[in-house]
Order: structure tokens, then C-alpha cells, then sequence
């Protein structure tokens, strides 16, 4: 990728001349999609990012959230999210690892300490032969970082897809816990304060890492790209993290920034222009690890575990000692200038870099690019036994157990997870405010395939509904937007229905979304990735405990806002599992009139001390949750009833979101809480047996505990 003949020329008007090769290379990567935005900024002005809760909202490292106090002191988090798609094709261990890195230093960049992570992970179909490397390495990586330098993966999400085959989709997100005197922010703060890099030494590995994120991948890219995929050091982070603790207590940092995408020219320049500064940065001075690097290689390299931090002059010193104490490279790079100098670069006694630091980070121009928006699916369903598409659905890798991938991840290093993997979500007990903090993350490519608007507002309420099951109101929640090549109308109108799908269904929900990330260009020889948009969500209650997923044997069955069951609408199977795996197509389920209502109300049953269980009904629809809840000491006899014999396989697999099943020892209290809400439907007994009973008219599906386990094992069967 270089830089088109029309930016070239908007550079060349700004500044008066011919930019030099190192200026060149600058403008390439931060004006590049990956950086710039240039064809998705239009769009997210959707995004409610206020509330009064928000501290920091979008546009540095990470945001800053405000906790409810209920027994401690105040309190504020972090969250932030990227992704690394491209390297994650090219080098699945290392583009894995070094996502994790990446998100967990922009944690530390606003002072925060690093508390919780959430991978989540979209490829081609499962069966494929190198979807399963992808899928292994990917997964590797991400264990082997985040267990390294000591930080949980909570949460998360996989989903299979055949138009992920030719580019794979990693998004990590990440929870810091931050005092609010410690807050910092990437905006440099004071001319005559040094910049000073600390971390490990920069080498050539990562080169152009931002402009090849924003090309469509070609068939070569595994060996053709390698060059452009970072190399992580966990044991270097950790020490990282520490360091930027230890800095923090003795008050030595006044701004800073992680070394992400375009390197060093890209975190430095970033921050000079967010305070209206020039700066002066001698190159020469960067500790490095590879002999004949050019001032290209110094701006450019994206090796990784390294910050820049904004320094007093009085304080350098210091910083000096501790990054040594922590055997960590630290460097004297340059200082801040007074507002209205140039950023400036300077390589052997030479200026190879001289331009307005505000122009470089937001001088390129936004794109204005055609849409089309896709046809609604009209309805054309398969028949199916019943019986042989609940065992087909039930041990799909969609649907089917994620025990392989999480139980590689330590998710109960630093004795906060209450609630751990495998429900619907994470909980976090925050005791420094006694705040329990529930985590959710994901998206669905089967809805927003089918239907992008409709299926991403679908991805916000499931998340929303995830924490409401574990007793927790949505709070905030960040955004990784991925999609193909913007140049393809229809490939942009996809990617603006999930946009305003997901703004739309947060602001119904009083959700802010406080930042996110972008990544546009992941198409390949195979064809664009489904629009996917990855939705980070926190939740907040007092207390940590919550009523778990798994059913206690003891209480009735019902569920909550499910309006098929009671006649009101013939369920939708568009976007569904059941078409996914039997073909045919179908509209999108409709959502709930009152999502704001029924949230908050199956937060506040789920707390009730007679919900015994409570599971959210999503991918797989209702047969597929009651699966999930049954186990060796407990099970469950279910009964539905439909006039018209051909709804049963939508009445058991259609993927209406919004819908919670309760354990409950008091049904009447439940149809209570949500009169006027959502519709209650009792479902049928919980029991201290380990079998299923289904039974839909006549028709009687039956299946023991370890029956459906076995069904559920597929992805640890074919990997193990």
C-alpha cells in the first residue's frame, strides 16, 4: 500500500513541498482505514457516548466509566477493545498474543490496572482442515499471553462461518480497574516535558502493520505478509505492567501512550496533536535490538510491550530507575514544543520529519462511499424431524460447548470471577466498592448475516440480556465494527445496518457506547466476512453473587418474552441455526417492543432469592438453552403446545432474542414482575433426575445428561 496520487497531493498543498520517505511512510499508515476511519467516522456519530457515568469517552486509549458505590469507595474502570484480524490469518499465535498485548497497554495508558479480558473469535466452517489450525493457533496465543502476564479471560464468544475462511476475525477486549486519582489520558500536557520510551527494544517486526490492516487480504498473505505481524513478550508486559504501577505511585507520568498501530510515529504524534503541542524527537536515541535501522524502521516498527510517556524534566531520572529496577529498556526521545511548532523528527543530524502533528493524525479526508441496502429474506424453510435437528443443532460448533477454548485461559487469576466462563456471563467482584461488575462480549454472524440492522440490534439486547440473567443493569459497553471492503456497495450497506442497528438498540437500552474500534477491508479471495459487530457490555449490581445457569432440581420452569409460545406471532427463523445448518431462509425475529423494560426487570427477578437458575435463550433457540442447563444432578420435563403442527421447530429453534428461562420456586411472582413487560410461559418442572423431556404435541424428544454432553463435546472431540 503507498499513499494515492490524491493524498499525496493534500499533503503536498499542506506542507509546501515534497514530504520526505519517513513523512511518506507517516502519512500512508495514520491516514490509512486502520487509523484514519475514513470510511466508517461518518457513520458513528450514531453512537450515544454520554452519561453520567462516563468519564472518558471515545477517542483515547480507552475509556474511563464511573462504578456505583454500594460498600467501599468510588471507583472507575477502563474498556477498550481492538482487533488484529490480518495478523491473525498470516500468524494465528503471534497475531493472537499480540492483540492481547496491545489492548491490555492502552489499559495501562490511562492508569488503569488490567483486570479481565474477553476474546472474541469468528472463522470459517468448522470442519475445514484450516480452520481448525487457525482456530488452535489463535486460541494458543491468546491463553499463552494472557496467562503469562497474569490478567483472566472471563468472557467471550466463537462463532463459525463459512465467509470467515479467508479471513479469520480476533477481537480482545479488555476491563482495567482504576483509582480515580490515578487517572491519566493520552493529551500531552506541557511544553518542556520530555517524551521518554520505556519497554522493550524496537526491531523491524511489525512494519506497515496499519496500511497492510487496511487492504483486503490476497492468497499469499501467510507468507507474503509475515513481515507486517508483531511479535509479543509476555514476560516483557508483565514486567511492563508492574513498571507502569510502580510509575504511577511516585506520580511520574503526565500523559501516555501505547505503542499500537504505526508505532512510535503513530503514539507520539497521536499524543502531541490531542494537546495542541509540537514535539522533537531525536530517532537516534531509541534503544533498539536490530543493528542499521533507517528512521522509517524507528517511526514505523510496531514491536510490541512498549509505552511513550510525557515526563517532567525533574522526574526523568527517576522514571530511568525504574524502568531498570524492572530490566525494561527506557529512552529519552525528545521533548514537547509550544503549540503552533511542528511535529519533528530528527535521524543522524538530519530532519527527516516536519509537519503539524494535528494535520498527520486528522487531516485525511472522510470518504463518501455508495451503499446498498440488502433485501429482506423472504420465508422458504426446510422439514426436519424433529428429533434429528435438535441432536444437528445441539452439537453444531456454534452451539455446542466452549469448555476446550476456555479452560486453557486462567479466568480466576486475581480472585475477582464470581461467575465463571461457560455462562452467560462473567461477573467480577469489584470489593473495592462493592460492585459486582458482569461481562459479556460477542456477536452472532448468522443474524447480522441475514439481516444486518435488525440482527446487530439483536447482538446488543442478547449482551444486555446476558448480565440481566446474572441479576446485573447494562452500564457501558464498547464496539468493534468489522467488515469487508467499504468500496463494494453492498458490502458497505451491510456494514451501515449493523452500525445503526447496534446505536440504535444501545440508546434504546440508556446504554453508551464509550469507544471501539473499526477494522474495514477483511475480504479475500474467498469474499467479504459478514458484517460482524462485536459488542463488549458491563453491568452493574451490588454484591457478587448471581443465580448460576445450571438448574438446581427443585423449581418450576418458565420463560420470559418469548411471544410465540403464547400465540401472539408465528416465530421467524431468519438468522437462525437451523437455517444455517439445513438451508432456507426466513425474516428476522422480531424484538421486543420494551427492551429497556424487560431488561431491567429480568435483572431485578434473576436477584430474587426463589430464582433458583436463570439462562438466556439465544443461539439455538429454546432447545439448545434447556440443553445447557441440564446436568448429572438435575433435569427438567417440558411441555409446549402448538395448533399448527409445522411451528414446532420454530417454537423450540427459533433465535428471538430477549427471551430468559427461569428456575423459579414461585411462577406467580415471576408473572408478576413482568406484567405489562413481557410475557410469562410456564415451561414445565425441574427435577432431581439427569434427564430432558421435551415433549411438543405428540412428539416426545428424550435425552440423558450424558447424552447431550456427548452431543455438546464436538469441537473437544475433533480437537482434543
Amino acid at each position: 500500500m503507498s499513499l494515492s496520487d490524491a493524498d499525496h497531493e493534500l499533503v503536498v498543498e499542506e506542507i509546501g513541498r515534497e514530504p520526505t520517505r519517513a513523512e511518506a511512510a507517516l502519512f500512508e499508515n495514520l491516514w490509512s482505514e486502520h487509523c484514519a476511519y475514513r470510511s466508517s467516522r461518518p457513520l458513528l456519530t450514531a453512537f450515544d457516548s454520554e452519561g453520567d457515568q462516563v468519564v472518558i469517552g471515545p477517542g483515547d486509549d480507552a475509556a474511563v466509566v464511573s462504578l456505583p458505590t454500594y460498600d467501599g469507595d468510588e471507583m472507575y474502570i477502563t474498556l477498550g477493545v481492538e482487533s488484529h484480524n490480518h495478523p491473525s490469518y498470516v500468524d494465528p499465535f503471534d497475531g493472537a498474543a499480540t492483540g492481547v498485548g496491545g489492548i491490555v497497554r492502552d489499559t495501562l495508558s490511562m492508569g488503569a490496572y488490567p483486570i479481565a479480558l474477553a476474546d472474541c473469535l469468528y472463522f470459517g466452517d468448522f470442519e475445514r482442515e484450516h480452520s481448525q489450525y487457525l482456530f488452535e493457533g489463535v486460541v494458543e496465543g491468546i491463553s499463552h499471553y494472557g496467562n503469562c502476564i497474569g490478567v483472566p479471560t472471563v468472557a467471550g464468544s466463537v462463532a463459525f462461518h463459512e465467509d470467515y475462511e479467508g479471513n479469520p476475525l480476533v477481537n480482545v477486549s479488555c476491563i482495567g480497574l482504576l483509582e480515580p486519582e490515578r487517572t491519566i489520558t493520552a493529551e500531552a500536557q506541557e511544553p518542556g516535558n520530555k517524551l521518554v520510551l520505556v519497554g522493550n527494544s524496537t526491531g523491524r517486526d511489525g512494519l506497515g502493520g496499519a496500511s497492510f490492516a487496511s487492504e483486503d487480504l490476497a492468497e499469499d498473505a501467510e507468507t507474503e505478509d509475515r513481515p507486517a505481524v508483531q511479535v509479543g513478550d509476555p514476560y516483557a508486559e508483565k514486567l511492563l505492567i508492574e513498571c507502569n504501577e510502580a510509575l504511577l505511585d511516585e506520580e511520574l507520568i503526565e500523559s501516555a501512550r501505547d505503542l499500537g498501530a504505526a508505532g512510535l510515529g503513530g503514539a507520539s504524534s497521536e499524543l502531541v496533536a490531542k494537546g495542541g503541542l509540537g514535539a522533537r524527537i531525536e530517532l537516534d536515541r531509541v534503544h533498539e535490538r536490530e543493528p542499521n535501522m533507517n528512521a522509517r524502521e524507528y517511526l514505523l516498527a510496531e514491536s510490541q510491550e512498549r509505552m511513550v510517556y510525557e515526563v517532567a524534566p525533574e522526574n526523568v531520572d527517576r522514571v530511568a530507575e525504574l524502568a531498570e529496577r524492572f530490566d525494561l529498556g527506557c529512552s529519552v526521545i525528545g521533548e514537547l514544543t509550544e503549540p503552533g511548532t511542528n511535529y519533528v523528527c530528527t535521524f543522524e543530524g538530519e530532519t527527516v520529519v516536519d509537519v503539524d502533528a494535528e494535520f498527520l493524525g486528522d487531516g485525511a479526508p472522510m470518504n463518501d462511499l455508495p451503499s446498498e441496502a440488502p433485501p429482506v429474506q423472504e420465508r422458504d424453510l426446510p422439514t426436519m424431524d424433529l428429533a434429528a435437528a435438535f441432536d444437528r443443532i445441539v452439537a453444531s460448533p456454534n452451539t455446542a460447548s466452549k469448555r476446550w477454548v476456555y479452560r486453557q485461559y486462567d479466568h480466576e487469576v486475581q480472585v475477582r470471577t464470581s461467575v465463571l466462563p461457560g455462562d452467560d456471563a462473567a461477573l467480577l467482584a469489584i470489593r473495592e466498592s462493592g460492585t459486582g461488575l458482569a461481562f459479556s462480549a460477542g456477536a452472532d454472524p448468522n443474524w447480522t448475516d441475514a439481516a444486518p440492522y435488525d440482527g446487530a440490534r439483536a447482538v446488543a439486547l442478547e449482551n444486555a440480556t446476558n448480565v440481566a440473567a446474572k441479576g446485573a443493569v447494562p452500564h457501558a459497553a464498547v464496539d468493534c465494527l468489522n467488515g469487508g471492503n467499504p468500496e463494494k456497495p453492498d458490502v458497505y450497506g451491510g456494514f451501515k445496518g449493523i452500525v445503526d442497528g447496534l446505536a440504535d438498540m444501545c440508546s434504546e437500552l440508556d446504554v453508551p457506547v464509550v469507544g471501539g474500534n473499526v477494522s474495514l477491508y477483511n475480504d479475500s479471495a474467498t469474499g467479504p466476512i459478514p458484517p460482524t459487530p462485536t459488542l463488549a457490555l458491563v453491568g452493574v449490581k451490588e454484591g457478587y453473587d448471581a443465580p448460576p445457569m445450571s438448574l438446581s432440581g427443585e423449581g418450576t420452569l418458565v420463560v420470559v418474552g418469548d411471544t410465540s409460545l403464547e400465540g401472539e406471532t408465528d416465530p421467524r427463523l431468519g438468522g437462525s441455526e437451523y437455517t444455517a445448518l439445513f438451508g432456507g431462509t426466513d425474516a428476522f425475529p422480531e424484538l421486543p417492543a420494551n427492551p429497556t423494560g424487560l431488561i431491567e426487570t429480568v435483572a431485578e427477578v434473576a436477584d430474587e432469592d426463589h430464582v433458583l437458575a436463570s439462562h438466556d435463550v439465544s443461539h439455538g433457540g429454546l432447545a439448545v438453552t434447556l440443553a445447557e442447563m441440564v446436568h448429572d444432578d438435575a433435569g427438567a420435563s417440558v411441555a409446549l403446545e402448538t395448533v399448527d403442527r409445522g411451528t414446532r421447530k420454530r417454537l423450540l429453534f427459533n433465535e428471538q432474542p430477549g427471551r430468559v428461562v427461569f428456575e423459579t420456586t414461585d411462577p406467580a411472582a415471576v408473572r408478576e414482575a413482568f406484567d405489562g413487560v413481557a410475557p410469562v410461559t410456564e415451561l414445565g418442572e425441574a427435577d432431581g433426575s439427569n434427564h430432558l423431556e421435551i415433549t411438543v404435541n405428540d412428539d416426545r424428544l428424550h435425552y440423558d445428561a450424558a447424552e447431550i454432553a456427548e452431543l455438546r463435546d464436538t469441537i473437544e472431540d475433533e480437537l482434543a
